[in-house]
């Protein structure tokens, strides 16, 4: 064991800790989910990486002796390169702002440093207040750390939307001349092909990617790093807010610019809620994929049964056979718990107070809960369910030329009581609108092969083309 002191005491730490007194009190003080920020490793690197440009910065105008930021940096090097897993004993919530946080790290590179300069880890010669923390505050640190690192999972996140988006561009192919009938209001509407269908899944997602590069990944990271502690700047030194931002570009690989508002940015959280919007959105959006992917292949005897999806598992502990859509399932439930996360973001955003949101412990665990879940579920929904969905295509068949909407062809070329009429006769006697148009003299054999053939209903331009010519002969 070894002993630390702070300002309301001593504390005995196991000597292999590298975090110091304030972390151990948070860990006892918090210790209440059973997830400690040690699980977001994304986050922590991108602290330490802020840690290793003010460094850089602070050493650079000379207010940091140049060996004192060797060795900062080459702590901070080791946590961005994770090897100081295990070190972050903190809860994930925390009261006090994400301070306990912020002197996590801070105590961790000042151990590893001292004992990279001495063999010892201690508070000597170099402090992680006075020269780890120099020039900066919790309360601008975390604010930009949390940036950086929704930076980062959003690179990843579009990946897997790029990957999913292949999957489902295969299928609008493969399925582009696979009639069936659409659905509104969960009623049988006109036909269409189930690529149609599949074609509206894969551009919802294509405007997702698009968002995510115009609002994150191709723009800069605007932070709030540098306003200290309520965005006057504050214990920096002339020469740090000019470097700093030269130093973290560097480091992180990022473009970063500051906040031209440090008041701004320590006060308000529309980016996280923005963020949070899009995720909400593409979670909202992946989960009425889901759920019409376990409509159409419900059944397989009672149920709509217009597509196969693949069995990955057996789906019942009693019922022999029985196969259920797992991976649809699995990505509603994503859908539920990341609306659920931007709930708890919004109130911590709503919540902020005066001059500092201090609710950001809940922001970041929400945030990067929603990314992870997002980006690693895509691939599964690709793999496990997307690829290998096939079509019933007789099925889709009967129902595209069943439906009574087919009406709706001859309401467009004899108006819309003649339509009704047909549409009444078929579903009282059962019998088709194609067939009730022929027993009818409404059209000729010919036009109804025509004008009545599902495939053509979901063209366009044939459909139109062919109304339009029909309806000027009707008039003549």
């Amino acid at each position: 064991m070894r002993i630390e002191k702070d300002s309301l005491g001593e504390l005995a730490l196991p000597a292999t800790a590298y975090y110091g007194i304030q972390a151990e009190r948070a860990r006892g003080n918090f210790d209440i989910s059973n997830h400690t920020i040690d699980e977001l490793p994304v986050f922590i690197r991108s602290i330490a990486e802020i840690k290793k440009a003010a460094a850089l910065a602070n050493s650079k105008i000379g207010a940091l002796d140049h060996e004192y930021c060797r060795a900062i940096c080459k702590a901070a090097d080791e946590i961005i390169e994770g090897k100081m897993q295990g070190q972050f004993p903190v809860d994930i919530l925390q009261g006090g702002g994400s301070t306990s946080t912020n002197m996590n790290v801070n105590e961790v590179i000042a151990n590893r440093a001292n004992e990279i300069l001495s063999g010892q880890k201690c508070y000597s010669p170099i402090h992680p207040n006075t020269h780890v923390n120099m020039g900066q505050s919790t309360n601008d640190v975390i604010p930009a750390a949390i940036e950086i690192a929704c930076y980062r999972y959003s690179v990843e996140l579009e990946k897997s939307l790029c990957y999913f988006e292949k999957a489902l561009a295969k299928k609008t192919e493969e399925f582009k001349d696979v009639v069936k009938v659409s659905r509104t209001c969960i009623q049988d509407a006109v036909p269409i092909t189930l690529g149609q269908e599949f074609s509206g899944y894969r551009d919802f997602i294509r405007r997702h990617i698009k968002l995510l590069n115009q609002s994150v990944i191709n723009e800069k990271l605007c932070l709030p790093l540098g306003a200290t502690a309520s965005g006057t700047g504050l214990g920096t030194f002339p020469g740090y807010m000019e470097e700093v931002y030269k130093y973290l570009q560097e480091v992180t690989n990022i473009e970063v610019e500051q906040n031209k508002n440090l008041f701004d940015g320590l006060q308000n959280g529309d980016f996280y809620i923005r963020l949070s919007a899009f995720l909400k959105s593409l979670a909202t959006g992946l989960g009425k994929i889901a759920r019409d992917l376990r409509i159409m292949s419900s059944g397989p005897r009672t149920g709509f049964n217009e597509i196969n999806l693949p069995a990955v598992q057996p789906g019942s502990s009693i019922m022999p056979g029985k196969i259920n859509p797992v991976m649809p399932e699995l990505i509603n439930q994503v859908a539920y718990q990341v609306c659920g996360n931007d709930v708890a973001i919004s109130m911590s955003v709503e919540g902020g107070e005066l001059d500092l949101n201090v609710w950001e412990p809940v922001i970041i665990k929400n945030l990067t809960e929603s990314f992870t879940i997002l980006t690693k579920s895509l691939p599964l929904f690709a793999d496990l369910c997307i690829a290998g969905i096939t079509a019933n295509k007789e099925v889709c068949q009967k129902y595209a030329e069943s439906t009574l909407a087919n009406a709706t062809v001859v309401s467009a070329i004899l108006g819309y009581e003649t339509g009704t009429k047909v549409a009444k006769k078929a579903h009282a006697t059962g019998k088709s609108v194609k067939e009730v148009v022929l027993e009818e003299g409404i059209l000729s054999e010919a036009e109804v092969e025509t004008l009545l053939n599902p495939l053509i209903i979901t063209d366009y331009k044939q459909s139109s083309r062919i109304i339009g010519m029909k309806k000027i002969a009707a008039k003549e």
